[in-house]
């Protein structure tokens, strides 16, 4: 019967898909409600309340804690219940925090509240990674995951734009509000979705020997990370991209520092260059999505990654040798353009790949685990090149951390051919045990 209902499946354009459109609306809706989140919240701490520079990354730190410590459990719940029910639930959920940002009138208050929604960021995150499993057929899944990847980098680019016009416009207050809302109807629209989706997998045997093969909490969790380690293409995914994250995050979160290093430069030129980011991992995602990356995984995250790095350490040349002015916007335009498509070519085929080689049934314990790695990876990034900066200066640790991603890069690609074989040494073990 799957395997008819598959068929069927690969004849269907994924826009046909209509629970699969249905996720990518409330995304679309949600991510923007997001950015408008986020510039008020930067705003109203930042500029309205004057805060220190390290009240401002306890602020980061507030909504990434929680995922780089509850990832597992978030993800061994997505897996054991109702994805749909998670996923709304969350949302409503966060519309009520967000709106009681309108009232915080103490940085304590922002961090309570920040912390809450995290919570609920991360119950959201493996649910939705489930339910894309759930909906979509493997062969349509590098289109789906680009156009997914496409969505967040659309609103990457629009979404500060529309979120600083309304700042201005109606206040930080109705922004609040706002993105409350878009959570609502993001909810409203993930009533639309199936409670199981045509590709989920058969949990009744699994039930009726619940007795004799209940494990613990540890043990269940651990079955993503021990399905991780099993598959040697996405271990080794894993471990570059957390090396790549922490290795680029000791620069990407000195940017303004870096930025300060030109002498006269626009002080609108690090908010084009965002955009500029969020444009080439849009242009990326478009060629993954068209090209698929179902066979070249390693190759797209290790060409990504020389990409990122070789980008970032000329970025540095250019802001200490260049001069500001015309040709200076050009060039750093271009390298935050370069820049986002080599992130591209990193994060969707890793996020196509998880797709394609975990279990549906596991999903949202492998999505939860690698989520927490990352966290870790984005959390010690910036702790790392704030100290690298304090000693070198940011040109140094521009050059230092870009040449150290090329070279993680060009080591993937050294090896990626013992990766593979070991992979599908241990893909045809499964298949003759199985």
């Amino acid at each position: 019967m799957k395997e008819n209902q598959g068929n069927s499946a690969q004849a269907v354009k994924l826009t046909a898909n209509k629970p699969f459109v249905v996720l990518i609306t409330a995304q679309l809706v949600s991510n923007i409600g997001d950015w408008l989140h986020i510039l008020a919240l930067l705003t109203m701490v930042g500029l309205k309340w004057q805060a220190s520079p390290w009240e401002i990354t306890a602020v980061s730190l507030c909504m990434a804690v929680p995922m780089l410590l509850g990832g597992p459990f978030a993800g061994y719940l997505s897996d054991r219940m109702d994805r749909r029910a998670i996923m709304i639930g969350s949302d409503l959920v966060r519309a009520g925090i967000v709106a009681c940002l309108v009232f915080a009138g103490s940085l304590w208050q922002v961090y309570v509240l920040l912390l809450a929604k995290g919570v609920l960021d991360v119950m959201f995150s493996p649910a939705k990674s489930g339910k894309l499993k759930e909906l979509v057929p493997p062969e349509q899944m590098d289109q789906a995951v680009a156009l997914s990847s496409s969505i967040e980098q659309i609103t990457k680019i629009i979404g500060p734009a529309i979120g600083g016009l309304l700042v201005a416009a109606v206040g930080i207050s109705a922004c609040y509000i706002i993105d409350s809302v878009s959570y609502i109807v993001s909810a409203v629209i993930l009533l639309g979705l199936p409670r199981a989706g045509m590709f989920k997998t058969d949990r009744v045997s699994e039930a009726a020997e619940a007795p004799k093969l209940r494990h613990s909490f540890r043990k269940e969790a651990g079955a993503g990370l021990r399905l991780i380690a099993g598959m040697p293409v996405v271990l080794s995914g894993v471990v570059m991209i957390v090396a790549a994250l922490l290795v680029l995050q000791v620069a990407d979160s000195q940017t303004v520092t870096l930025f300060r290093e030109i002498p006269g430069v626009n002080a609108d030129l690090l908010g084009w260059c965002v955009a500029a980011s969020g444009f080439g991992t849009l242009l990326s995602a478009l060629v993954v999505g068209r090209m698929g990356s179902s066979k070249r995984q390693l190759v797209f995250m290790a060409t990504g990654t020389i990409l990122m790095g070789s980008v970032f350490a000329s970025a540095a040349l250019v802001a200490a040798y260049g001069q500001a002015g015309l040709w200076m916007n050009i060039m750093l335009f271009g390298s935050f353009v370069l820049a986002g498509a080599g992130a591209g070519f990193v994060l969707i085929p890793f996020n196509s790949m998880l797709q394609c080689r975990t279990p549906e049934a596991y999903t949202g314990r492998v999505f939860g685990i690698v989520s927490s790695l990352t966290s870790a990876a984005v959390i010690l990034g910036p702790v790392a090149g704030g100290a690298l900066v304090t000693v070198s200066g940011p040109v140094t640790a521009f050059i230092v951390s870009g040449m150290l991603a090329a070279l993680l890069g060009a080591s993937l690609l050294f090896l990626r051919p013992g990766i593979e074989k070991r992979d599908k040494a241990s893909h045809a073990l499964e298949q003759s045990v199985a």
